[in-house]
């Protein structure tokens, strides 16, 4: 035990240098006032836990918010079929499919995000198909709205998706799946019955990770939207590089935390009532 504490001291060193104390500043900024030239005046105040829940940042929270679920969706609807072929295809196209999908954390972000401008611009990969196939006469305006912006985000969370649910298909207990074979139940019913609730927590797992990564994600919004799609994590992002309102960009920054600790405790408690079904049911 004296021997597993020394091995976990770094990592919790780690986390309450460059984890609990920024978070922790950045709580007690957001209880601050900002100064005239932008500096914190470290006077107490709820002024900007108030302005948090103006119908103007209300709304750039709602848009975030079903940008993020829709993104979730999307992921999901992708991913799950993504992850269920890995499982079921021989060791060798496995190990492939798990490459192809873990390939685009070898490459930065940003360079991941210009590529798909190339891609999608006005005189971009498909729209010069699009043209020259003769479907369409004009360019299709694929960047700068909401739509491209979704895409991205489902481009660069994806993995987040299909990982944890291929690790839950994996760990699924195939006598389970033969004794609903044996009792006549069609591929599709065995799926629906036994397949999709034995591999919820994947679902619930990843759906959590894609919604919090994407509630807070700014960077495709700037590149993918053209900053003409705002979302809470460009308004942060705002306050705290180009208003120099430090004091708004913390109160944001504890709301997005609030939110994320709040999806994760309902992952929990999903998860922990799925354990206590599926017991009761072996039982």
């Amino acid at each position: 035990m004296r021997n597993e504490k020394y091995i976990i001291a770094p990592t919790i060193i780690w986390l309450l240098v460059f984890f609990l104390v920024p978070l922790l500043l950045i709580f007690g900024f957001a209880f601050m006032k900002n100064g005239m030239y932008g500096e914190i005046e470290k006077t107490f105040t709820l002024e900007n836990i108030v302005k948090v829940f103006d119908p103007l940042y209300l709304k750039v929270l709602w848009t975030t918010f079903w940008i993020a679920l829709v993104t979730t969706i999307i992921t999901l609807l992708i991913g799950y079929p993504y992850a269920y072929t890995a499982t079921v295809v021989n060791e060798k196209w496995q190990r492939i499919l798990l490459l192809l999908i873990t390939i685009p954390f070898w490459i930065n972000f940003l360079v991941r995000s210009y590529a798909l401008i190339v891609i999608l611009r006005s005189k971009g990969i498909i729209n010069t198909l699009l043209i020259q196939l003769g479907i369409i006469k004009e360019p299709l305006q694929l960047l700068y709205n909401t739509p491209s912006v979704i895409m991205g985000m489902v481009y660069t969370l994806l993995p987040f998706m299909v990982l944890p649910i291929f690790v839950a298909i994996e760990q699924l207990d195939n006598r389970k799946l033969d004794a609903a074979n044996d009792l006549g139940a069609t591929p599709f019913q065995t799926f629906l019955y036994v397949t999709l609730p034995l591999t919820m927590k994947g679902i619930f797992a990843g759906s959590i990770l894609v919604f919090v990564a994407s509630f807070g994600m700014f960077v495709v919004s700037d590149v993918m939207g053209g900053s003409k799609v705002a979302l809470i994590g460009n308004v942060i992002q705002n306050q705290f590089l180009a208003a120099r309102n430090w004091p708004f960009g913390s109160a944001l920054s504890i709301f997005l935390v609030i939110t994320s600790i709040g999806l994760i405790g309902l992952y929990y408690l999903a998860t922990k009532n799925i354990g206590a079904d599926k017991s009761r049911g072996e039982k």
